[in-house]
């Protein structure tokens, strides 16, 4: 007995005698390495080694640390050009080399359910379609990097998600794992818009360096609160921890006015509409509804050239350092930011004209829209140095992957609410359904930001895009079980 014990503890001190000089091995090559090439990041090389290591021993805690990295991250420019966002892209990217053997090895452990849910498949066929899209891009190397993209993005943040969010409790432990870094950013930001007088010219200074701007910095905000706003805790009323909590909503909510974001308004105020469409069992006809209204609109704009009708005065057409001159820009189509969208948006529809059935390829607006741009739309900063996208994500979508690619995505997005709503109203649980309203008004704002930005692709914002949705079918697993 004693022997066997003795041996045990011989062979994990061996074990840790080996990482320990393996990782010190590593380490030096690293430093010499860096110092030789005089690239220094080499020297960080350790640190990944530590990081594949425990993610292959403890891939939960790996995942969760991921969601807490969010709100946290921040874009850094690397040599050459490229650019990243840290700590949580290397995160995403070796959670997605990891978490495919983790997820082949757990075949068993999956519900087959999971895997054949009308999100899934039909997730899955607009994956599908993008891999095929790719194969037939006009620049084939920007293609693939934006499969990959996409990919470790369904896997990690879908996939994973499904895996581990489950049950109530792991959502609840999920909710704090982001609620309590992304509460720590908003503290600091609103501190030191405060010391401006919460100025609207400086808001994109005071984000640095957790945001790239305040599009991002709202973005989230408004993503989350439908989160906090529902969030299935059970505080005593009066409470202490009850008060700091409708404290911390307060100040989310104060945050997201002090984004100075339109699009954060809209969303959220049309996450309190969907709020009353799925209590009320609405949410088919008003999709219906909404795709009639598009359709008619889209078809007035193209006939006879509508659209040449709303082109802007370039000399007018300006950007602005007070909300108030924003706001009334906008609605007179004077302000900057908005005539520059739409500039990219009939761009968009010329190339659609040009290439419907496949598009141009994934993640190749930006390098042939300049082409098909109308000069009565231009803006002054339609040079567009930055390489920021058409702003608007279905636009981008028809561009990119055609008309069969829009498609899949607005039936996507139609099905996530259709079945979130019926998910709704067969759960039983109040604290599911906590959940499940919580998740699908998180999906409303994501939905409405995708009108005027592109942002399904980005770590502040996509993540929640894919999480939402693995959290739905799941829930719908768990009516099932208990039907």
């Amino acid at each position: 007995m004693r022997a066997n014990q003795l041996m045990q503890q011989l062979r994990k001190t061996s074990e840790l005698q080996v990482l320990f000089w393996g990782l010190a091995l590593i380490t030096l090559l690293s430093i010499w390495a860096g110092v030789a090439l005089n690239f220094i990041y080499l020297a960080g090389l350790p640190l990944l080694v530590l990081a594949i290591y425990w993610t292959m021993m403890d891939i939960r805690t790996i995942y969760f640390l991921l969601m807490a990295c969010i709100p946290l991250s921040t874009e850094v420019v690397l040599p050459n050009g490229f650019g990243t966002d840290l700590p949580d892209e290397p995160l995403i990217v070796g959670l997605f080399l990891v978490s495919i053997p983790f997820l082949f090895h757990n075949i068993h452990r999956i519900s087959s359910k999971f895997i054949l849910h009308p999100i899934s498949l039909l997730l899955l066929l607009h994956f599908s379609w993008i891999l095929l899209c790719t194969l037939q891009s006009k620049l084939l190397f920007v293609s693939v990097k934006y499969l990959l993209a996409k990919s470790w993005y369904i896997v990690v943040f879908y996939c994973l998600t499904g895996y581990f969010i489950d049950r109530k409790e792991q959502y609840q432990r999920l909710f704090w794992w982001v609620f309590w870094p992304l509460i720590f950013t908003v503290v600091v930001i609103v501190s030191r818009h405060a010391l401006t007088g919460f100025s609207f010219a400086e808001i994109n200074f005071v984000l640095r360096p957790f945001y790239r701007n305040h599009v991002s910095y709202a973005g989230l905000l408004a993503l989350f609160f439908p989160l906090m706003w529902f969030a299935p805790i059970q505080f005593p009323r009066f409470s202490i921890k009850w008060y700091l909590f409708i404290g911390a909503m307060g100040l989310m909510l104060l945050a997201i006015y002090f984004t100075y974001t339109r699009a954060a308004y809209i969303a959220v105020v049309m996450a309190a509409g969907a709020y009353f469409i799925i209590k009320w069992r609405l949410m088919r006809p008003v999709l219906a509804v909404a795709g009639v209204a598009l359709v008619i609109g889209f078809l007035y704009l193209s006939y006879d050239n509508n659209y040449l009708d709303f082109a802007p005065d370039f000399n007018k057409t300006i950007s602005h350092e007070n909300f108030g001159n924003l706001m009334e820009a906008t609605y007179k189509m004077e302000d900057i930011s908005t005539m520059e969208r739409v500039y990219r948006w009939v761009a968009a529809f010329q190339m659609s004209l040009d290439r419907p059935w496949m598009g141009f390829g994934p993640g190749n607006f930006v390098n042939f829209y300049q082409s098909y741009t109308v000069t009565s739309f231009q803006t002054y900063v339609s040079d567009n140095p930055e390489g920021s996208g058409v702003h608007c994500y279905y636009l981008m979508t028809l561009v990119e992957q055609g008309y069969i690619g829009l498609i899949l995505f607005i039936a996507l997005s139609f099905l996530v609410l259709i079945q979130a709503e019926k998910i709704y109203h067969r759960c039983t649980d109040p604290t599911r359904q906590r959940i499940i309203m919580a998740v699908t008004l998180c999906t409303v704002v994501m939905d409405a930001f995708l009108l005027i930005n592109d942002m399904v692709e980005t770590d502040k914002m996509g993540s929640f895009f894919f999480v939402c949705m693995a959290v739905l079918v799941n829930q719908d697993l768990e009516n099932s079980k208990q039907q």
